[in-house]
């Protein structure tokens, strides 16, 4: 089957059809899904959207149990955590919903982990990191784009002479290089390639 377009986070099942992975939509699977949108609702109070998937947590004063759901637990009230908590040998502990968020000074509040600046983060080498609140992804680097080949997804050059996404002067040639491209003047003409005279 080929997908002219591509299947971002997902695979190409027919002509131009693909089947989205978990947790992303649309025609080339390149959008995320909000799950905290679906109904039913995934988590019994709160939910927090994130790329390819989502989080539960609690409204202060209920513990996350391990299924999704908040059980009422009176100790944790008195806490006053931010995104519920648990009780660990009698003492509580406040939570975060997720691993790229730690408790602040308070111990109460989770606030998020840079892991783009904190090297946590491992991309590929085409790739750059993105950081989002309590998680990051990586992604293309600029003038490279996703591409699904030969049974993985990939950074592949985008060839903007092909594509016609350069600058380049009506009298110059477009070269295409690694991740850019180049503008020449051509013969009889002379300039940045950007402009040619």
């Amino acid at each position: 089957a080929i997908c002219g377009h591509g299947c971002k986070y997902g695979e190409c099942t027919g002509p131009n059809k693909c089947k989205c992975f978990p947790g992303f939509t649309g025609k080339t699977c390149s959008q995320d899904l909000n799950e905290c949108g679906l109904k039913p609702r995934p988590c019994e109070h709160r939910c927090m959207n994130t790329h390819g998937s989502y989080k539960c947590y609690c409204l202060n004063g209920y513990m996350l149990m391990p299924d999704g759901t908040c059980a009422s637990s009176r100790t944790c009230a008195m806490v006053n955590c931010q995104y519920g908590c648990e009780e660990v040998k009698g003492e509580v502990q406040c939570l975060c919903p997720s691993g790229g968020l730690q408790l602040g000074r308070d111990r109460r509040t989770c606030i998020d982990i840079d892991e783009c600046s904190s090297s946590k983060a491992v991309c590929p080498y085409n790739r750059r990191c993105v950081n989002t609140f309590g998680s990051y992804y990586c992604k293309c680097q600029l003038g490279y784009e996703l591409k699904y080949i030969s049974d993985h997804y990939d950074c592949v050059d985008v060839n903007e002479c092909v594509t016609n996404t350069h600058r380049c002067n009506l009298h110059a040639e477009c070269l295409n290089t690694k991740g850019s491209f180049k503008c020449k003047c051509k013969q009889g003409y002379q300039g940045s390639g950007f402009n040619c005279a």
